[in-house]
């Protein structure tokens, strides 16, 4: 293969910095060019800017060195040796050139290494050699591993080489060769070294490690961490101390014996030794391998029915030691915690092996016991349980019930009430929690029967029958919920609650808790609960302690039963004036911008957001001058404002152009409206007559259905039945005759409908209505010309004859003027605000206007 050119430019400008101490050093300016030495082989150099035979800069390029290009003019590395390089450029061009550069010659050399098959072979091909440990070659044995740990490859070789050469026996030695010379220099590379073996991410080598032959020697080299001098720890006591292995029921198994060791050196080094230097990597393959080692050894621990056998006997009767009772809980609680990270078939099959061998008598005795160490592993024992199957301990429980015996939940509320260790306080209100929990574990169980159905027969099929939810939770508010809240009912006759202990305040906070979840879960026990306890005014009684806390928890409450929407928990409150501590709350912390003042203003706004009306009533009515004082937030004013909307009165004066003419100011009836409607109201009543008249039916309309009138009042339609407009034209031409003879006492609105022999009553009122659309207007014509065809086929001439026998000449053409109004409108699309309407004169004409 060719080889590769220089870059053209071969003076670039460039500053050499060195990281030294997490520092970068300056080694100073110069020029920089690349050099192809020969095909294999490419160099950078950089030639001093002050002395041009000084050499700042001379590295080889190779082709698993991690160049990289930062900005446009920084270029960084990682020599052989472990130290870290940087060539800071003058010109983003020079930078350019000396990286296509690098890029090039690490392309050919990655090229040569396929096309040679030295790729998978390179370490067989020039494998790495460590020179002899001795206290005298030391720093060039720490140089030889940094300097191969800085690539992949060169990691892969160390770690052969070590694993072959048994490197690490080599050195232990010299770490008590050191100490015996008090050499803090040669100890301190010991330490490095070790961390450097350790860090390779090798299982084999992290395994060797934390061998019986090799793990105190390691374990003391790493005693000596450089980063700190002046400290030595004594990682070497701590792992030789054979007391804190307790062998509570003898392992015939030297193989799971050692496994054990070998995960308790796994966790003190991951937990204790490397917890400041460990990366990614190799706290993935720590895990991983203690993982491992726990599942064999609970595979065969659970198992063995002869050891469980043993396990289990020790809290008979007949076993006095009560140190090997606690050895054995904890024993016992470590298998559970291991068990959390089996999966799901492997953790049921231990617990059911448990419990068979009678794990619920431990857990009765573990959390009675008067150390706190074993109290404490006996909760976590539960809590392990419960969150595996909860309804598997409602079945042992609800059977305990049944025979007579003290149910699990007695014990855990006894010891919620009298735990002095506020850690099992909360663990103790945890399982109450979930245990009572309508849904716990319902979709696991179900998921777990889903993949493997046999299986859960089979563990199923020891057990007593799963009882229903309903029924347990009902159990537990009749004979135990009084037990659990005894406390809270004790605050009745309490005057003050300014010497609350901890262990009082931590109790309150996790009833109120457990209350919230009641009622949250269980919302018609929880309800008669409550009220049959009155426990809504106890818990608002802890708002007057001085703990912030307690004080939370308590107003948490109180938003959860508000946030509920039921009338029921809003009466409890109302009528208890359970707002008023709220409101001092509220008035002692404003207008601080803290939790406790932003907690009650959150709640007000909820009530104000979703309009609960009962309680805004409440507030407004009782507080109202109260409320008015708050002004750094619009929340009360808001609400103030939407009592009053509530609560104003409903208007009674006349909407603007009511039904009303639009020729005269006269009050007209409203005929837009069903069973009366506020726009009718202190309109004047029509005249009696004139109403019988238009109520009224034609002779000639007898036989005709009649409209329903619903809730007694007029179905929204036209007041008359009158034919098409034809037709009334038609009855003006009949009529024209006795126009001259009009009364002289006709009404004016009559007059006025006879301005000129050419102008109908019909086109007077259209001309002051408003204009119909194109399409409306041909639909109404089409329904025109059928009922006109209809209308003359049958009574079109009688209708004439009726019609113009019925008034004079005067009060006709007032009707008519009125029929032509309502046609106009309801033709027009108007509203009732736009109907013209005239109210006609009494048929015998006298008397002026009409009314």
């Amino acid at each position: 293969m060719a080889l590769v050119a220089a870059p053209s430019n071969d003076r670039k400008r460039v500053k050499v910095y060195e990281l030294k101490n997490n520092d970068w050093f300056d080694r100073g300016t110069g020029f920089c060019r690349g050099v192809v030495v020969n095909n294999e082989e490419a160099k950078i150099l950089v030639a001093s800017e002050d002395d041009p035979s000084r050499q700042l800069l001379e590295t080889k390029i190779s082709k698993d060195d991690g160049y990289q290009k930062q900005q446009d003019t920084l270029i960084v590395w990682t020599e052989q040796n472990g130290t870290d390089m940087a060539l800071s450029f003058q010109e983003p061009e020079g930078c350019a050139g000396i990286w296509d550069f690098v890029n090039e010659i690490q392309g050919r050399l990655q090229t040569l290494a396929q096309d040679d098959g030295l790729s998978d072979d390179i370490g067989d091909s020039s494998p790495i050699m460590l020179p002899p440990p001795n206290l005298g070659n030391l720093a060039d044995i720490e140089n030889h591993m940094r300097a191969a740990n800085a690539t992949p490859g060169g990691r892969e070789a160390l770690a052969k080489f070590i694993l072959a050469e048994k490197y690490i026996l080599k050195l232990i030695p010299l770490v008590e060769e050191a100490e015996d010379l008090e050499s803090t220099p040669d100890l301190h590379r010991l330490c490095s070294i070790m961390k450097m073996l350790i860090l390779l991410n090798d299982n084999s080598i992290v395994e060797y490690v934390v061998t019986d032959e090799v793990i105190l020697g390691v374990v003391g080299a790493l005693e000596y961490d450089p980063d700190f001098p002046l400290h030595k720890a004594n990682h070497r006591q701590y792992l030789s101390d054979e007391s804190k292995f307790k062998e509570v029921v003898k392992i015939e198994e030297e193989q799971i014996r050692k496994r054990i060791h070998y995960t308790y050196r796994l966790q003190y080094l991951k937990d204790v030794v490397l917890a400041r230097i460990l990366d990614d990597p190799t706290f993935s393959v720590l895990n991983s391998l203690i993982f491992f080692h726990q599942v064999d050894i609970v595979q065969h621990l659970q198992a063995n029915g002869a050891f469980l056998k043993e396990l289990f006997g020790i809290f008979h009767a007949k076993e006095q030691s009560l140190q090997r009772k606690k050895d054995a809980v904890l024993f016992i609680q470590q298998c559970c915690a291991i068990a959390k990270s089996l999966q799901a078939n492997g953790r049921a099959q231990l617990y059911n092996n448990f419990i068979g061998n009678g794990l619920l008598d431990v857990i009765q005795y573990a959390l009675k016991h008067q150390d706190a160490s074993v109290r404490v592993a006996g909760t976590d024992i539960l809590v392990a349980l419960i969150d595996h199957d909860a309804l598997m301990i409602r079945s042992h429980i609800f059977k305990a019930i049944h025979e007579k015996g003290k149910p699990l939940t007695d014990t855990l509320i006894e010891l919620l009430l009298i735990e002095v260790d506020l850690g099992v306080k909360a663990q103790m209100a945890d399982a109450i929690k979930i245990l009572l929990d309508p849904n716990a574990n319902t979709a696991s169980i179900e998921a777990l029967g889903r993949s493997n159905s046999d299986f859960l027969a089979k563990i199923r099929g020891t057990l007593p029958t799963i009882p229903q939810t309903d029924g347990f939770i009902q159990t537990f508010y009749d004979e135990s919920a009084r037990k659990l809240f005894q406390p809270l009912k004790d605050l009745e006759g309490r005057e003050s609650l300014d010497d609350l202990s901890v262990q009082e305040v931590s109790l309150y906070s996790h009833l109120v808790e457990v209350l919230c979840f009641f009622i949250r879960q269980h919302s018609f026990r929880s309800k008669y609960f409550i009220l049959s306890e009155n426990l809504a005014a106890r818990v608002a009684q802890l708002m007057d302690c001085p703990e912030k806390h307690l004080k939370l928890i308590a107003l948490k409450y109180f938003r959860t039963c508000i946030g509920l929407h039921d009338e029921f928990h809003n009466r409890q409150i109302v009528q208890n004036q359970l707002f008023e501590p709220i409101l001092k709350i509220l008035f002692d912390t404003m207008p601080r911008d803290n939790l406790l003042n932003s907690a009650c203003l959150e709640l007000f706004e909820f009530i104000k957001r979703e309009n609960i009306k009962e309680i805004v009533k409440h507030l407004v009515t009782t507080y109202r001058d109260r409320l008015q004082s708050i002004t750094y937030v619009d929340t009360f004013q808001t609400l103030l404002l939407r009592y009053d909307q509530m609560n104003e009165p409903p208007t009674t004066q006349e909407l603007d152009h009511s039904f009303t003419s639009v020729e005269s100011d006269t009050p007209a009836r409203n005929v837009g409206m069903v069973n009366g409607g506020k726009w009718g109201q202190g309109l004047k009543e029509a005249d009696a007559d004139e109403e019988a008249y238009f109520n009224g039916s034609d002779d000639e309309d007898d036989g005709l259905p009649q409209p329903v009138k619903m809730n007694g009042a007029s179905p929204v339609r036209p007041l008359v039945n009158y034919p098409d407009d034809e037709n009334d034209e038609d009855e003006l031409d009949i009529l024209a005759t006795s126009a001259p003879s009009a009364s002289p006492h006709t009404s004016s609105q009559a007059t006025q409908t006879q301005e000129s022999p050419t102008t109908s009553p019909l086109s007077k009122a259209n001309a002051t209505s408003p204009p119909e659309r194109i399409s409306e207007k041909r639909r109404r014509e089409e329904d025109e010309e059928d009922e006109l065809l209809a209308s003359l086929s049958t009574t079109g001439v009688k209708r004439r004859a009726s019609t113009s026998s019925n008034a004079s000449t005067g009060s006709f053409k007032s009707l008519r003027h009125r029929k032509n109004s309502i046609s106009s409108a309801k033709d027009s699309g108007g509203g009732p605000k736009k109907i013209s309407l005239s109210i006609p004169l009494k048929s015998g004409g006298e008397g002026g206007e009409g009314d």
